[in-house]
């Protein structure tokens, strides 16, 4: 039952009238309430309130709920982590590139070594070839480093400080290089020896004497790894390549060249020991961001939309 009340002729802030009208809509009514000049009726035994009103207008509107500026800083983090999430996505595929380049650089024809040694910062991996004599008396080892084969660490046994235990581990050995017909001498890393050979005494039929001409991949200044020691060239102890460091200790140019050449020696160190090696975790960056994308925005739909506590 509705009781429509299209203008209430009370002054409702007399209390008689007030009485009044409750005594009159005795047995229908539940309670009622005021608001200015119109009148809340409540039907008895309602399923839902009816709410009358002067001239049919709601005298009640629902405040507007607004995200605000907390709720639209809260829905940038989804968004922004997704966009560089996405970021990271085009990033492994242009690393990816850059990687696939740098192998096929390897197997490139090799050049002659530029007169100007600036130039090599730009050929890392590039294959020259150079022309001189070998400096065995002057060289130095750097280690432990494992096997490398076709571009990979070859399996074997044993392991050393920082290399697992199924990678065959030793040297590479750095011998200084006079060029021929300069007064000019660079480094030469002529390949890997295995621990026991670490020594050049155990290695008495490795040296080539006299001019050759050899080809090797051009190497640029190695960045120490995390847990790796520094080098201390003092002792020898060289665990990573710091070209300034070498040519200084090796009265050379800060010149260093993967050799490629197979010189046949007997006992000789093993060459071709270059891998190209970047550091490329963007797939782990992807997983991160989309993760944080994905849980942000859930609690973003909790709190603001379905109004939700986090807890």
């Amino acid at each position: 039952m509705n009781l429509a009340v299209s203008r209430i002729g009370l002054q409702l802030s007399n209390v008689s009238n007030v009485r009044h009208l409750s005594h009159c809509l005795k047995g229908h009514l539940t309670r009622f309430a005021t608001n200015g000049n119109s009148v809340i009726i409540l039907r008895n035994k309602s399923t839902r309130s009816n709410l009358l009103y002067e001239n049919r207008k709601h005298w009640f509107v629902p405040k507007k709920e607004t995200i605000g500026a907390y709720g639209w800083f809260l829905l940038s983090l989804p968004v922004f982590s997704f966009c560089l999430g996405c970021w990271q996505i085009e990033r492994r595929k242009w690393k990816l590139n850059l990687i696939k380049e740098l192998e096929t650089r390897t197997n490139a024809v090799p050049v002659p070594l530029p007169d100007d040694f600036e130039k090599l910062q730009t050929m890392e991996y590039q294959p020259v070839t150079v022309r001189g004599q070998f400096l065995h008396d002057q060289e130095f080892i750097i280690g432990p480093r494992s096997l490398i084969i076709d571009g990979a660490p070859a399996s074997g046994e044993g392991g050393g400080l920082l290399t697992p235990g199924n990678v065959r581990t030793g040297f590479m050995v750095i011998t200084p290089f006079k060029l021929e017909g300069k007064d000019e001498t660079i480094l030469i890393n002529r390949g890997w020896v295995p621990l026991k050979k670490r020594y050049p005494e155990k290695r008495p039929n490795d040296k080539v004497n006299g001019v050759v001409e050899i080809t090797g991949i051009v190497r640029l200044n190695e960045t120490r790894p995390q847990f790796s020691p520094r080098n201390n060239p003092k002792d020898g102890a060289w665990y990573y390549r710091d070209l300034n460091a070498m040519a200084e200790l090796a009265d050379t140019e800060p010149i260093y060249l993967d050799l490629v050449t197979n010189l046949g020696t007997e006992d000789g160190p093993i060459p071709k020991q270059t891998r190209v090696t970047m550091r490329n975790e963007h797939m782990s960056y992807v997983f991160t961001w989309f993760t944080l994308s994905l849980m942000t925005g859930l609690m973003w739909h909790r709190m603001f939309i379905r109004k939700l506590p986090l807890i």
